[in-house]
């Protein structure tokens, strides 16, 4: 009789840990390992919907991610973060500036000076010693945001890939308005008319754009080096070069700076104890919202109701707890 083999011990999953970033444009993510080495990241838009933004980018991750990892822990931070959190069970939900020093620190650990621009917004973080010591963010302008560029880039019907390699090639950058969205796009038009070359425009954008960021961003702020530069536009080198000139330092991009604030999410949420219940099923998962002005009292506050599967998940905006008798 033959004799059957003995089982085979199972081999324990290493530990990974999701952040996720998700903001009025896009989303981000990363899984990272123990040694905060990236395994897996997505980037994509949040169009309007940041619930079925994060189901495409839980798909993403899943296919990306190597066999053998758990996720242990979640965090989130960017507007949604709170939403996004109550979703997926996020035992850290931080801000974004927390989150985008944290990440920057852990990639470049003698920064002292965050430029970070996204798609809708901007903000600098001055670091003193592994702190964060000053901030600003600027979420009014347009101007000084991948939204300007992008928008502009359609306007010249270019794409935006394209963008950065064309005004790189420029010698001369066209001198546009910087302070405002209105005024840049009728100074684009203008200068347009009067002949100038279109790599002289778009070089002039990318300058603006840095003129715009300095003078309300960074307005009053001591920028010492090491300068990093990071977010969205960060990928367009010809902001970078623009960022080099007005500053007379080198400015740092790290290939991944457009995931910055996911990988500082997801540092920090290593750091939890208690582990979250996370399974990649929950991107199949229906998830609906509903807002509602709660009634009871003359606060009349706000509330998001966040249900899971028609069941009541969460809810947040209330000031007190007749607030949740509403969802």
């Amino acid at each position: 009789m033959q004799a059957s083999c003995p089982p085979q011990p199972s081999i324990p999953l290493k530990k990974a840990y999701l952040g996720i970033d998700i903001g009025s444009i896009s989303t981000k993510a990363v899984v990272i390992d123990e040694q905060n080495n990236i395994l897996a990241s997505s980037y994509l838009w949040t169009q309007g919907n940041p619930l079925e933004a994060i189901a495409s980018v839980l798909k993403e991750l899943r296919r990306a991610l190597p066999v053998g990892y758990k996720i242990e822990n979640v965090g989130t931070t960017g507007s949604a973060r709170y939403l996004i959190g109550s979703a997926l069970g996020a035992r850290i939900i931080k801000n974004e500036i927390t989150a985008h020093a944290v990440g920057t620190l852990s990639v470049f650990p003698e920064a002292r000076t965050i430029l970070e621009i996204g798609g809708q917004d901007s903000k600098i973080i001055l670091i003193n010693n592994g702190v964060v010591s000053d901030y600003a963010m600027n979420t009014l302008c347009a101007a000084g945001t991948g939204a300007f560029l992008s928008s502009q880039a359609k306007r010249l019907d270019l794409n935006y890939e394209d963008f950065a390699a064309l005004a790189l090639s420029s010698s001369n950058p066209a001198k546009l308005a910087a302070r405002c969205t209105v005024f840049a796009e009728s100074d684009l038009v203008h200068k347009a008319q009067m002949g100038y070359q279109k790599a002289d425009i778009v070089a002039g954008l990318c300058r603006a754009v840095v003129l715009n960021y300095l003078n309300n961003v960074g307005k009053g702020k001591k920028i010492l080096a090491p300068v990093v530069f990071q977010g969205g536009v960060s990928k367009n080198a010809a902001v970078a070069r623009e960022f080099e000139r007005e500053l007379g330092l080198p400015v740092l991009v790290d290939k991944s700076g457009h995931l910055m604030g996911a990988l500082g999410v997801a540092i920090l949420c290593k750091g939890e104890k208690e582990g979250t219940e996370f399974d990649f099923a929950l991107a199949d998962t229906e998830f609906k919202t509903r807002g509602i002005e709660c009634p009871h009292c003359p606060n009349h506050c706000e509330i998001i109701c966040v249900y899971k599967e028609s069941a009541l998940l969460d809810a947040f905006g209330n000031r007190c707890e007749r607030g949740l008798e509403v969802c």
